[in-house]
């Protein structure tokens, strides 16, 4: 329970609800700071007259920008001078190997953004987005998506092949399912030499997928299934099959259906794993894998967030004995092993 709600009568303030109410201006903020590559910019310190001048902004315009950027954490101030907090060094100078600021172009895009808040209550009422929102066949929000999440996937795809790699038998052929910018499989075809990978989804985002597989040297070990995972031939006799961010997308009966589906394509002693932001029994613990579920009631008709309890029963209901959850620190989210 929140401090908040224990606190004394005279005691409670408003603020959770006026950072909820404005809390898309620190967005905005972030944007327009990624945007304008102001945390490159200012590196270890600048003025705001410094990075007006190095940006090409008014002065006016960054001073402001920055002062907000110091009130919610991002930037320090000492005197004029700007410089950035240690989580910003790391995550949004674009010099950083951690860099993750890229993910705004996804995150705030205006496909995005609007289904938050141009009628949320309407999603409310209708137990998911109206029509098919983002699983509408081809839509390009997934190309976006594909270009913006690399830093977002790249470290859960490294520790999901770290895993792979120290099984007794290691898997030669791998099927990466909504493979996006298909950073699973090139980390599993780097951790596992032998190992060759078939990378499914869009046709526009397969693109993506090969032409990162191409800078990571491993191109000639990638082949391409385009179209939807529901309908197309996936081919048989995988030794591994991954379903990395995609369950949650679809309600318990069509998770069900594409387990059903893998164990019909995996090779005899074969493994099938998928990665997932599983909260606790409560629902609303721990914090990101928890309001993850929010993020599927806009954005797809009847998509969730599923409880260890819920994928154990989808993975019974496809044919499965049984389904092992793992956390993948330091992502909030969990590696998922059906068998």
């Amino acid at each position: 329970m929140s401090s908040q709600q224990n606190a004394p009568a005279g005691d409670v303030s408003p603020a959770l609800l006026v950072d909820a109410m404005f809390a898309v201006r620190k967005t905005a903020a972030i944007k327009a700071a990624i945007e304008l590559d102001l945390f490159t910019t200012i590196g270890t310190g600048r003025t705001a007259a410094a990075a007006a001048a190095e940006t090409g902004c008014a002065e006016r315009g960054i001073r402001i920008l920055c002062d907000y950027l110091v009130v919610h954490g991002f930037l320090t101030k000492s005197g004029n001078t700007y410089a950035l907090t240690p989580s910003s060094a790391v995550f949004l100078d674009r010099h950083s190997p951690g860099y993750m600021g890229a993910a705004i172009d996804f995150i705030a895009a205006p496909e995005m953004t609007s289904q938050f808040l141009d009628d949320p209550a309407a999603c409310v009422r209708n137990g998911g987005a109206r029509g098919l929102a983002n699983l509408s066949p081809d839509n390009p929000v997934w190309v976006r998506f594909a270009r913006a999440m690399g830093a977002f996937t790249g470290g859960a795809g490294r520790s999901l092949a770290a895993e792979v790699a120290t099984w007794p038998v290691l898997p030669a052929k791998v099927l990466d399912i909504a493979a996006g910018p298909g950073y699973f499989g090139i980390e599993i075809a780097r951790a596992i030499p032998q190992a060759k990978v078939v990378a499914l989804d869009w046709k526009p985002v397969l693109a993506l997928t090969q032409e990162n597989a191409q800078a990571a040297g491993v191109a000639s070990r990638f082949d391409f299934i385009a179209g939807s995972a529901f309908d197309v031939d996936w081919g048989r006799d995988y030794d591994l099959i991954m379903l990395p961010n995609f369950l949650h997308h679809f309600d318990m009966d069509g998770c069900a259906a594409l387990l059903n589906k893998a164990r019909g394509s995996l090779a005899p002693d074969g493994k099938l794993i998928a990665v997932e932001f599983v909260p606790n029994e409560d629902r609303v613990s721990p914090d990101f894998p928890a309001a993850f579920a929010w993020e599927m009631l806009a954005t797809t008709p009847r998509g969730d967030a599923y409880t260890a309890a819920d994928l154990r029963r989808m993975g019974e209901m496809a044919g499965f004995r049984d389904a092992t959850i793992s956390p993948m620190p330091p992502s909030p989210a969990s590696l998922i092993v059906f068998s």
